[in-house]
């Protein structure tokens, strides 16, 4: 008999055959080193049918749909302040991660001295992170009341913005690193023998032919924000982390799968951008040819 309170759940399996296929898919088509449009049309050959479901409402019906319409505000409350998380740690870390990359470049000693730091910062969980930011932060509200009311704390966005940042600056200070290592002396060599001054040197050529490499290292640190700024929600910074674990937490899978398909597709969508733009980056290379 219907009922308003009946609900239809996907099973783990149909998750995970889902999951297994994309991963096949997605290898499938690197494998055939398929171009960006075949890449595009497979895309919205698996999204526009879905698409066009969610759209007439024959999904209603689903279990994770039902937790999307009680909670729908929510939820996208949660996306935003997701989102936002996120854009706030790559922005510190490229302001801060883009300079150490140019001064472990420029300056050895300081390289051999900084990435040691920055791999320890790795291998720290993330949940002890947050926890020890936490003291520290909420010292210094009390002791400077103005950074309290800027929204510094112990918990919140503060902590988890900065634990974030913390974890993104090795794969962009390595990326840097990288990018202008292999810039070739010759290029270099050619600029000085023009006369361009060391900054004509750097924006002129080096920087174009290492921001493919850089770019890098900024879609690895990017997909690691997405992913890891779900566990900031547990110092109560918010975002999709907070439906996650709510569900963790009541053992309901479809408050947990509305929190983590959402990650999930950010993700993906993330690393499609930086795809592009690291493949324009090098369309757009100049062949090793200084002109002022």
């Amino acid at each position: 008999m219907d009922t308003p309170f009946a609900r239809t759940a996907l099973g783990s399996g149909l998750w995970l055959a889902w999951l297994l296929m994309g991963l096949v898919l997605a290898d499938a088509l690197q494998a055939l080193r398929a171009r960006t449009l075949a890449r595009l049309g497979v895309a919205a050959a698996v999204l526009i049918p879905l698409a066009l479901l969610l759209a007439s409402g024959g999904a209603d019906e689903l279990s994770i749909m039902k937790e999307y319409a009680n909670r729908s505000e929510e939820y996208w409350r949660a996306v935003v302040r997701h989102c936002q998380i996120v854009a706030l740690a790559l922005f510190f870390t490229l302001v801060i991660g883009l300079p150490l990359g140019w001064v472990a470049h420029r300056y050895l000693r300081a390289g051999r001295a900084m990435f040691p730091l920055l791999n320890i910062i790795q291998t720290i969980p993330s949940i002890a992170l947050f926890g020890l930011l936490m003291a520290p932060l909420a010292w210094l509200a009390a002791s400077w009341p103005a950074l309290g009311r800027a929204g510094i704390s112990g918990v919140g966005l503060a902590p988890g913005v900065l634990a974030l940042t913390l974890y993104c600056l090795l794969p962009v200070v390595r990326g840097t690193l990288a990018g202008l290592a292999q810039v070739p002396s010759a290029v270099t060599q050619a600029g000085q023998g023009l006369g361009f001054s060391p900054g004509q040197l750097f924006w002129q050529a080096q920087v174009p032919l290492a921001l493919p490499v850089v770019l890098g290292g900024v879609r690895t640190a990017s997909i690691q924000a997405v992913g890891l700024a779900a566990v900031t929600a547990l110092i109560g910074a918010g975002g999709l982390g907070s439906l996650m674990f709510e569900g963790l937490f009541s053992s309901a899978q479809d408050l947990v799968l509305l929190g983590v398909v959402p990650i999930v597709v950010l993700g993906a969508l993330v690393d499609g951008v930086f795809k592009l733009l690291i493949r324009l980056a090098r369309s757009a290379t100049p062949s090793l040819e200084l002109a002022q």
